[in-house]
């Protein structure tokens, strides 16, 4: 008996830090988005204000404006749109490339990103840690990982526009874009000069093109 019970209490233990784990401790938490967000998240919506329209989203059916610089568009279902996905670990995007369109590279700082392609032809790849880089070749129907935190990028390489699907690990899970965090802010030049060996014309160049100063 004694051994018995050195036995259950480590599986009680173990299912007690699973459930901790799953962070869930209700059905949901919709997002109230008049308060103030948290690093847990939103406050949840009272029970009784939600319906199930909350659970709903349909701004993935329309397509993306493609007009601009780099011919693509990303229409988010993070927890600002979506407020039901609110501590669900889980979001979504369409992304619409025009011909010659780019999602140029970038990380998600918060999550990790599933790729489905849709309609098109897509070269899309990632770079990791070790800087081994791996980039495929995608058509409708395939499906590509992006690992959290780690540089990818999508580039449409056939005649036709692609339509394609992200499902992303957090509800919010952040980006950011190299060339915009380098060029499109106040970043003096002569530090972007030092940190990318780039000369001082081509720097201004970009800063030009992507709005920053300095």
């Amino acid at each position: 008996m004694v051994l018995d019970r050195f036995l259950v209490l480590p599986l009680l233990l173990s299912l007690l830090f699973l459930s901790l784990a799953t962070g869930l401790v209700q059905d949901f938490c919709v997002a109230d988005l008049s308060k103030e967000d948290t690093p847990a998240g939103y406050p949840c919506k009272p029970v009784s204000e939600i319906g199930y329209c909350d659970f709903v989203f349909s701004g993935l059916a329309t397509p993306g404006n493609t007009s601009n610089l780099i011919k693509a568009a990303v229409t988010p279902a993070f927890v600002s749109q979506f407020p039901a996905v609110n501590g669900l670990s889980i979001s979504a995007a369409r992304l619409d490339l025009a011909v010659g369109g780019v999602i140029p590279l970038h990380t998600h700082p918060r999550g990790s990103e599933l790729l489905v392609v849709i309609e098109g032809n897509i070269t899309a790849g990632l770079i990791s840690s070790s800087n081994d880089v791996y980039v495929a070749k995608l058509h409708a129907g395939d499906t590509m990982i992006f690992p959290q935190g780690l540089l990818h990028f999508q580039i449409n390489s056939g005649n036709s526009p692609v339509v394609a699907f992200v499902s992303l690990s957090s509800p919010d899970p952040g980006i950011q874009i190299t060339a915009l965090s380098l060029f499109s802010n106040n970043l003096p030049s002569e530090i972007v000069e030092a940190v990318t060996f780039l000369d001082d014309a081509e720097v201004k160049k970009l800063k030009k093109l992507l709005g920053g100063s300095g």
